[in-house]
Parts: C-alpha cells; sequence; structure tokens
C-alpha cells in the first residue's frame, strides 16, 4: 500500500492517530542512528532514507533515476513496516537481529524478506532499532549493494 502524498509531512498527517506517536518515535529512532550521509525524502510511497545520487550516481539499478534505497518506512493498513535492505543483503546482519529480537521482544518476529512487520505497538523494539541503523555505514551499504548485484548478474 503506496502513499500518494508528495512530502514527509504530508505522509505523516494521514498517519492514523492511534500509530502516530509509535511512527514517530521509529523515524525519530531512524533519523538518531542513521549514517548521517543518508538522506530522508519519499521513496515508493514511503518515508525512504537512501544514498543520495551526488554519492552513487549510478542510482538503484531497477530504475537509476532513484536514488539508491537503503531503509523504507510505511504505514500499511495493519501494521508500521520497516524495510532495512541492509538486512536482506548480509546474512551476519540478518542472523544478529533475529537472535537480538527474541531477546528483547515478548512476541515472535514477523518478517519478510527485507520487511519488519510490527502489529504490537507496545512491542517496537526501538533500542534495537538504533542498533541496527548502526549496522550498517553508507558506505558498507554500497558495497553490499555492488556485491549483491555484481552476483546476480553472473
Amino acid at each position: 500500500m503506496q502513499s500518494k502524498a508528495k512530502t514527509i509531512t504530508e505522509y505523516i498527517s494521514q498517519i492514523p492517530p492511534d500509530r502516530i506517536e509509535s511512527f514517530q518515535k521509529l523515524r525519530d529512532t531512524i533519523i538518531q542512528n542513521l549514517d548521517p550521509e543518508f538522506i530522508e525524502c519519499m521513496s515508493y510511497g514511503m518515508i525512504g532514507y537512501v544514498v543520495p545520487h551526488e554519492i552513487y550516481p549510478a542510482g538503484y539499478h531497477c530504475d537509476p533515476k532513484l536514488p539508491l534505497p537503503f531503509i523504507n518506512l510505511a504505514s500499511q493498513k495493519n501494521f508500521i513496516a520497516l524495510y532495512h535492505m541492509g538486512i536482506y543483503g548480509s546474512e551476519s546482519i540478518m542472523e544478529w537481529f533475529k537472535a537480538e529480537y527474541s531477546k528483547v521482544c515478548k512476541y515472535k518476529l514477523d518478517m519478510g524478506k527485507s520487511c519488519i512487520r510490527f502489529k504490537r505497538l507496545d512491542d517496537i523494539p526501538y533500542e534495537l532499532i538504533g542498533q541496527l541503523c548502526k549496522k550498517m555505514s553508507l558506505n558498507d551499504w554500497i558495497q553490499c549493494y555492488e556485491t549483491m548485484l555484481n552476483r546476480n548478474q553472473k
């Protein structure tokens, strides 16, 4: 479910009132812990944290006009979603996150390839998400992305 919002402010204004506090706290956690070279923007109808074209001119291989995505944050119909491409690209980060999640959360991890779904707003592990954001710098992400891209092109 992609929003048609053009700005982050517009996107946030459309979040249901019962979810806004948790969403904003998760957004703040990302901003406070993410490598500051990433920029925040609207990306794929969600709030995105991307590698700017000034740093990575090639952009995203699916559409080079778009900056390389790293994290997206979305308010979906039944949950808040955090899409973290570093989890998808790094098996060691994925294993670390799964192990740590089970230590700090009461409920089972609900996760896709890069999507972490938070259905219970009282069980969002903000501190763990902060640690996850620190696991990969912008340059680490570019290197990981290029490794995945090269592996898939062979």
